[in-house]
């Protein structure tokens, strides 16, 4: 599966006990439609992702930056301490493809020596 969103606050890495790493991030996708009254209706869902091939791409996933995503999501429910239900969105996320970033994110795809608008002297033909 494929989403589209902005990132909703920098990325974290954590390390887990056995020394893996996975970076954990959320992602907002917004969507739009008229009802049957004609009303334009806002609704915006939030997935909680996590990426394990490199750590180092958290660098690049700061808030606001628009990013593709291909994973497999799942849902999960749980019941708060209040006895009040819940329940979220998670994506695992297998690649990522950075589509429009913040300023923090351009500062970091430089420093790492990325560059993800490429002119037409960058074309290898």
């Amino acid at each position: 599966m494929n989403i589209i969103g902005r990132v909703t606050k920098d990325a974290q890495v954590r390390t887990l006990s056995n020394s893996k790493q996975v970076v954990n991030f959320s992602v907002a996708i917004n969507d739009s439609y008229r009802n049957k009254a004609g009303e334009r209706v806002e609704q915006t869902t939030y997935f909680d992702c996590a990426y394990w091939l490199s750590a180092k791409v958290a660098t690049i996933l700061t808030k606001g930056s628009l990013v593709e995503l291909t994973g497999r999501v799942s849902a999960r429910a749980w019941t708060g301490n209040n006895g009040e239900a819940h329940a979220g969105l998670n994506f695992n996320t297998s690649q990522i493809k950075l589509h429009g970033s913040s300023k923090k994110s351009e500062t970091a795809q430089t420093a790492m020596g990325i560059n993800s608008n490429k002119t037409e002297n960058d074309l290898p033909f």
